[in-house]
């Protein structure tokens, strides 16, 4: 049996999640405190132990259900199903959300947070440089 064929080949769901977010594995590797080739290691092992798709989980915004339970089927039906109840006003079908909402508000609330963390720090560094430029004169 092929690992394409396999259903339970967790490092390839990680590597599809983490593409779907748009993450390069250098940030998941930073986000994990490891380096790429371990990201890419992991992404091509069937099996991850418990604690550490945890970590995963968490530095990817999901859980870890959501990890265990991704296959493309999924996305594609959740997006045809989005589709469908965005086209379709008089006859809405339930929406078949393969992620917990909620985790998805927090996920943005981290990413903004991070963004305002940077954008603070950003602030920091300039006052720090006009400093020493005004002490130099």
């Amino acid at each position: 049996m092929s690992t394409a064929t396999k259903p339970y080949h967790i490092g390839r769901k990680i590597s599809r999640i983490r593409e779907l977010k748009d993450m390069k594995q250098e940030a998941l590797a930073q986000a994990l405190g490891t380096n790429q080739q371990a990201i890419s290691a992991m992404e091509n092992s069937e099996n991850i132990d418990e604690e550490k798709l945890k970590e995963v989980a968490k530095a990817l915004g999901v859980t870890v259900e959501a990890i265990k339970n991704f296959s493309e089927e999924n996305v594609i039906n959740y997006f045809a199903n989005f589709y469908d109840n965005s086209t379709n006003s008089g006859n809405v079908q339930p929406n078949q959300c393969t992620f917990n909402p909620l985790d998805k508000l927090v996920e943005v609330y981290e990413e903004n947070k991070k963004l305002y963390e940077r954008l603070l720090q950003s602030e920091k560094d300039k006052n720090e440089y006009l400093e020493t430029l005004l002490k130099g004169k």
